[in-house]
């Protein structure tokens, strides 16, 4: 035979048991892929699902930062392959990121059906690792609003078997060891939060910790073989260095949406500065779950339900108390010890006083606590954002927010209905003076429950000259954030009661985000009720009066007795 074809005929058998080699790894890998593919759980409500990425690139336009005509009409993974740095977005026509503007998401929703569901896949050999990334065709959560979301999970392998999963949330996330997260054979659990997309452990989680999202398992269930798992690896547009959304007109604009946290997120190769692209070194830096967090958790998550409890719990004691009061000594003719107001008399002012402390205390439910506002600035822009990065209500609980050069980062979240506490307290105030004969143990009562009413704004206080200690604790270690907010944190401390304090951004010359802080009218409104309340106290102990004169067993028997024979 021919030398030459000799050695053409190994040559050709080398390549084709090569390509044969990488079919079998590329199946092995969909396997691979397929074996630990998640359990997506939503929230009843929630208007996006993981989806391709043709969805963006069918109703999108090309832009570069700074030139507001579009490169293309009509994107292609190919055309943005050739996009491989951040002066570029897309932007959806199909609606806006202004609040109210539902329109993307109601696109998408008709098109669901047809669309179906999207995961993609990255099985990284070298690290042991298999990731799973989500697109989302728009981020609608509380802390911020942008077209497109990017959201990732990752399984870590370790001897061939699963050892620790990382779930992506914001601009963070968290990771827990195998053990910890819920599954259903090799498939994770994953509690998906609405509008956000954030991803959770638990689905009583979202509510303590890093943001205030809503977590459950109560709406779509997405199970493996729901969705396409499509390998990331082999996608053009994975290139693509741009945003997935609208992020700015112009350099102004771009700066400030960001800031703000409006602008589109970067694809999974540059997501974080392309940290998350490097699996262990972005699994390094994620808060480890912790069993003791997860009770917690719980706690704070069906908090309603175990305070109504106790509430239920403490009426039927305070029923009883109640009765055998009754029993003993009667209730009077009023019931309620607050209602004896009878002139300009001390006992009757007190009173009074304790009535305008209900109202005040009520009020103080509907308006804010305290705020740390910040305001976004860059020229030369006429327009400016503002967002609260710091938030203390009633109706939301307490919330912490930095302003980054990615937008706005959640670093705390404590969401309790402190409503439901002080409206109950407000309840179980008005309860206890059933059938109190003397204005000096109504008075008693009356300190007491001033006191509560001033322990909000004493605790808000403390949380505040700690402020600047308990930032660094609570900040990820891959938040860069800017350099001004240390020493903005130590101002607030400083001055708690209102200041303010500018920090110059980074991006852009000239531009600035200037905090202001103080207390907010609710506050003051608790302060005063719970001053209030104690001064009403004193009067009712020092007025040293009887609302009505106690009847003996024996007369109230004979009453009854009266009583019987008249019906």
């Amino acid at each position: 035979m021919n030398k030459k074809i000799i050695i053409s005929i190994f040559f050709i058998g080398i390549l084709i048991a090569g390509s044969n080699y990488v079919s079998i790894g590329a199946a092995a890998d969909q396997d691979l892929a397929k074996q630990y593919a998640p359990i997506l759980y939503f929230v009843k409500g929630e208007q996006c699902y993981p989806v391709n990425v043709s969805y963006a690139l069918e109703n999108s336009f090309l832009y570069e930062n700074g030139n507001p005509s579009p490169l293309s009409t009509a994107p292609t993974a190919a055309l943005l392959s050739t996009y491989t740095t951040d002066n570029y977005y897309l932007d959806n026509q199909r609606g806006t990121v202004a609040v109210g503007d539902n329109s993307i998401e109601n696109d998408y929703q008709s098109k669901m059906a047809a669309l179906g569901y999207t995961v993609y896949a990255n099985v990284d050999t070298a690290n042991n690792v298999i990731q799973y990334w989500f697109f989302y065709a728009f981020n609608g959560g509380d802390l911020n609003r942008h077209e497109g979301d990017w959201e990732m999970i990752q399984v870590v392998l370790t001897g061939g078997q699963p050892s620790e999963v990382m779930f992506s949330q914001h601009y963070a996330g968290q990771k827990a060891q195998w053990r910890q997260v819920d599954k259903e054979g090799d498939h994770v659990k994953v509690y998906v939060a609405q509008g956000s997309h954030a991803n959770y452990i638990k689905p009583y989680a979202g509510k303590l910790g890093l943001a205030s999202d809503t977590v459950g398992a109560d709406g779509k269930i997405l199970r493996p073989t729901d969705y396409n798992i499509t390998d990331l690896s082999t996608q053009e547009w994975l290139s693509f260095g741009g945003r997935w959304g609208w992020a700015g007109a112009d350099q102004s604009a771009s700066a400030e949406t960001a800031i703000l946290g409006e602008a589109g997120p970067n694809g999974p190769k540059f997501r974080e500065g392309g940290i998350m692209w490097q699996p262990l070194s972005w699994a390094s830096d994620l808060q480890p779950a912790n069993d003791i967090l997860f009770l917690l958790e719980w706690l704070v998550y069906n908090f309603v339900m175990l305070f109504i409890l106790f509430t239920v719990v403490s009426l039927l004691l305070l029923i009883f108390f109640v009765y055998r009061r009754n029993k003993k000594h009667g209730l009077g003719p009023r019931i309620f010890s607050l209602l004896y107001i009878d002139g300009s008399n001390q006992k009757s002012i007190g009173n009074i006083l304790c009535i305008v402390v209900i109202i005040m205390a009520v009020l103080a439910l509907f308006f804010p606590w305290y705020t740390v506002t910040a305001n976004v600035s860059v020229p030369p822009s006429e327009q400016t954002g503002t967002f609260n990065a710091v938030s203390v209500d009633g109706i939301n609980g307490v919330q912490i927010r930095l302003p980054d050069r990615t937008g706005p980062v959640p670093l705390g979240t404590l969401a309790l209905p402190f409503y439901l506490i002080i409206g109950i307290s407000l309840v179980f105030l008005v309860l206890s003076t059933i059938g109190i004969s003397q204005s000096k143990k109504l008075g008693k009562k009356y300190i007491l429950r001033g006191i509560r009413l001033l322990i909000p704004f004493i605790l808000i206080l403390i949380f505040i000259l700690l402020i600047a200690s308990i930032i660094p604790v609570l900040s990820p270690p891959n938040i860069e954030g800017y350099p001004g907010v240390s020493s903005a944190m130590h101002a607030i401390s400083a001055s708690p009661f209102s200041g303010q304090y500018t920090i110059p951004t980074t991006d852009v010359e000239g531009g600035s985000i200037q905090l202001t802080w103080g207390f907010g009218i609710g506050a003051y409104l608790l302060l005063f009720a719970g001053i209030l309340l104690f001064i009403a106290g004193f009067m009712e102990i020092t007025a040293h009066e009887e609302f009505f004169e106690e009847k003996s067993p024996t007369q109230i028997n004979v009453e009854k007795k009266n009583k019987e024979k008249t019906e």
